[in-house]
């Protein structure tokens, strides 16, 4: 199914989180792409549907949750290219420059992802969201040099507004091992 809006809320506490998960989908009509756990011990819930179930959604999933509620995003026309990254068959079989893009914030890094997706002509290749990371979250992507530098440069600027961004790192020539190490 194609989503035209994607929203997300990030929570401190996981009893808060399931509970916000049920809220969700009982306001709106969307699906619930994403509800787990995340590493340290968060919860996060991935919704997706139209621009305005999805903002239904996610106020409801915050007045369930509210003093949990860490960070939440509403990405209307989200880049179709962040989907196929979380569920990781991009499909890339070759890197040309490649970018790395890291956040203290699941919601700041896929912020971040689309931004990056929209703002230059790359190809996300994974979106990996605080899984034996620390609580952490990073993308990659490849593309044209100038091209990945733009979208990191896009990216940044979205997660530093947060006050979540880690690290970034562009590549210009990397070599080929590292596409099978990666994914």
């Amino acid at each position: 199914m194609e989503y035209n809006a994607i929203g997300l809320i990030e929570y401190s506490s996981i009893a808060k989180g399931i509970g916000s998960a049920d809220a969700m989908v009982k306001a709106a009509a969307v699906d619930l792409v994403i509800s787990r756990t995340i590493c340290s011990g968060k919860y996060m819930n991935l919704v997706a549907g139209d621009v305005q179930a999805v903002k239904s959604a996610v106020a409801d999933g915050e007045l369930f949750a509210r003093e949990a509620v860490i960070g939440t995003f509403i990405i209307p026309n989200v880049h179709p290219d962040v989907f196929l990254a979380m569920s990781g068959s991009t499909g890339v079989e070759k890197l040309d420059a490649l970018g790395i893009v890291e956040s203290f914030s699941v919601a700041a890094l896929i912020e971040g992802a689309d931004a990056a997706a929209k703002a230059a002509e790359v190809k996300l290749i994974e979106v990996r969201l605080a899984m034996a990371l620390g609580g952490k979250a990073f993308f990659t992507m490849t593309g044209a040099v100038g091209a990945v530098r733009s979208a990191v440069t896009a990216a940044e600027e979205v997660i530093s507004r947060e006050g979540m961004l880690v690290n970034t790192v562009v590549i210009p020539s990397p070599r080929p091992e590292l596409l099978r190490d990666i994914l």
